[in-house]
């Protein structure tokens, strides 16, 4: 046992609290949950980080963190029309996936053969409104935002994981010494979980229960085994997803939206620096478990307090933390030159907002992609032929 391994856990765990929480606010706002609702959403996903990577680091024998659906977040703040109950169904139908691809192999191999480009460049045409909006909030606040962007630029330089929590404390320290904040409204009561019924449409089904089902695999899961693989451990993937895919279902019923095996924050904890053993590793995540047992018991206070804040900090921190997402989201759409231009086409119909029948531009972005990539195909067999 070290003090590594516990100071290890604390970041890991504020890392992925308090520079994505602006996101949760923001997604809890768009489908209109109320302030109980929001409470509770934050609660469970915090109960459900707890249960998931106690549970899997302690019976698996190596770090196993898991966090929620940062992109699924930002899918579900950029959608439009959708009920806080009607996003309850679409969070089941992603956690009933999240099972599915564990236990039935031919559908996980469907699912990974959606072309990673295609998958990634959905992803950056979600991300790219947030990233984009943080030079926006710079117009009418230039005095708060633009100092923020030259933290994150420097502190990213030295430690790119605690960039965004520089910005975040060091934010709070302007709005609140600034006046520029609200005043709190929330003491330190407990939280409650708020059981909210599910609303079964068809429109949010389709435009937000499967991208955010998808979004959560290509972008949450899949980078969250490479992290492990990339440290040497070989995760199980069918248990680690039947797992996360269950405590999905479970605390979709109080609001919260998926969880998934942690990448960024989960790299804090799968290196040397939290044990030279890479077999006494795993004893990183009771003590994740304990930090975020905390953020779910106090979980209504912490929104208060993000709630009192000005617009343009939320979005500004918000933009920052989805900075990483992006570029790597890019990077990725545009690494297969025979697949860029369809990516291309789903990046630039995902970012449109374009809504056909209800549906949001996620799924149009990735049908359009596909749909692209499909003719592209055609036409280079048909060359080949003649």
């Amino acid at each position: 046992m070290r003090l590594s391994i516990v100071t290890s856990a604390v970041v890991a765990a504020l890392v992925g609290f308090g520079s994505t929480i602006a996101i949760i606010i923001a997604a809890a706002q768009a489908v209109g949950a109320d302030a109980a609702q929001t409470s509770s959403w934050v609660a469970a996903l915090c109960l459900s980080m707890a249960a998931t990577a106690g549970y899997l680091s302690v019976r698996y024998r190596m770090p196993v963190v898991t966090a929620w659906s940062t992109p699924g977040a930002a899918l579900i703040a950029a959608s439009t029309g959708i009920s806080i109950h009607a996003a309850v169904g679409a969070f089941l139908l992603a956690g009933g996936l999240i099972v599915l691809a564990g236990f039935i192999r031919p559908f996980g191999r469907m699912i990974e053969r959606i072309p990673t480009s295609i998958a990634a460049a959905m992803l950056a045409g979600v991300l790219l409104q947030f990233v984009v909006g943080v030079f926006q909030s710079a117009q009418g606040a230039p005095g708060l935002v633009l100092p923020l962007v030259g933290i994150f630029l420097v502190v990213r330089l030295f430690n790119p994981a605690l960039a965004v929590l520089a910005v975040l404390f060091v934010g709070l320290g302007i709005a609140f010494g600034g006046s520029l904040a609200r005043p709190l409204t929330s003491d330190l009561t407990l939280s409650t979980l708020t059981f909210i019924a599910p609303a079964w449409d068809l429109t949010a089904l389709i435009g937000l229960g499967l991208p955010l089902f998808l979004v959560t695999m290509a972008s949450q899961n899949l980078p969250g085994f490479a992290v492990l693989k990339a440290s040497g451990y070989e995760p199980p993937s069918s248990p680690i997803l039947a797992v996360t895919g269950l405590a999905s279902i479970v605390t979709a019923f109080f609001g919260a939206h998926t969880s998934n095996l942690a990448a960024i924050s989960a790299a804090i904890c799968t290196g040397p620096d939290t044990h030279p053993d890479p077999k006494k590793r795993w004893m990183v995540g009771p003590f994740y478990a304990l930090s975020y047992l905390v953020f779910a018991a106090f979980s209504a206070a912490l929104i208060g307090l993000i709630a009192a804040l000005p617009p343009e900090l939320i979005k500004t921190v918000a933009g920052l933390a989805l900075m990483g997402a992006f570029m790597g989201a890019l990077s990725s759409a545009l690494s297969e030159d025979s697949k860029r231009f369809p990516a291309i086409v789903t990046l630039v119909v995902t970012a449109s907002g374009l809504t056909l029948f209800g549906i949001g531009s996620a799924f149009w972005g990735l049908v359009a992609g596909l749909v692209t990539l499909g003719l592209d195909f055609v036409a280079l067999a048909l060359r080949r032929r003649g």
